[in-house]
């Protein structure tokens, strides 16, 4: 009998061990299906409110700013190295249509500050050096245009998403307070998984924001250097032919 008792309990024991591991396949088995489910960025987007919307929308306006801004700040600095060179020789081989000609090569800021430094010739130097400033703040103003609204992107996104944490978490202790005594933890769970996905996306659209203005901004302050070097270079060249008079 003894041994028909440890028998049986061998079997029930291989019974079990046989259940746990069909259990754990159908576990394995499921879990690419759950993980998939928990990370579609469709889905967690769109339990984020109407305020992804909102976010979507100024995560498009960030990226086409950036671009636009890149591709006119990467053209504006493309500038042959002998540029002012060149047009030092043509100014003092008295050669000016031909240094005009020159600079309308170019779809550059630098060349077209020159371009006004030399139809100011003959002028007295304070006023060439006048209009040259003149030409290099307008370009300076439409190559920061659009940056304040990139600016604004940065530090709004991150707040609308922290709006959307407040009315996810209200919309949560609303739901509470009318289920009475009848609380489900899916009346929470869902309210704040709103404002969660709310505050990562704006997050998210604030960073790329923040770091593309930053990036743009570094590049045009190497371009007004560029200009403020090559206003130099034009404002000494004028004075190289008097010195040589003398």
């Amino acid at each position: 009998m003894l041994f028909n008792l440890l028998q049986a309990d061998s079997l029930i024991a291989a019974a079990d061990v046989a259940e746990a591991m069909n259990t754990v396949a159908d576990t394995v088995a499921a879990a690419p299906q759950q993980q998939e489910m928990s990370y579609s960025l469709i889905s967690m987007a769109a339990k984020g409110g109407f305020l992804m919307i909102v976010l979507l929308v100024l995560s498009v306006i960030a990226i086409y700013l950036f671009g636009k801004k890149w591709w006119m700040i990467h053209q504006a600095g493309k500038i042959d190295r002998h540029f002012m060179d060149d047009i030092r020789d043509y100014i003092h081989e008295g050669k000016l249509k031909s240094a005009v000609t020159l600079c309308t090569k170019y779809n550059s800021p630098v060349a077209r500050l020159v371009q006004k430094g030399i139809e100011r010739i003959g002028r007295p130097l304070s006023d060439i050096q006048t209009a040259v400033e003149n030409v290099g703040n307008a370009e300076v103003a439409r190559l920061e245009k659009g940056l304040p609204i990139l600016a604004t992107i940065a530090g709004g996104a991150p707040m609308i998403g922290f709006l959307g944490t407040v009315l996810g978490m209200v919309q949560a202790f609303f739901n509470m307070s009318q289920a009475g005594n009848n609380i489900d933890i899916t009346l929470l769970s869902s309210g704040i998984y709103t404002a969660m996905i709310t505050t990562v996306g704006g997050l998210i659209v604030g960073i790329i924001a923040y770091f593309g203005y930053n990036y743009l901004s570094s590049n045009i302050s190497d371009l007004v250097f560029k200009m403020e070097s090559a206003t130099i270079d034009f404002m000494d060249l004028l004075h190289e032919p008097a010195e040589k008079a003398e």
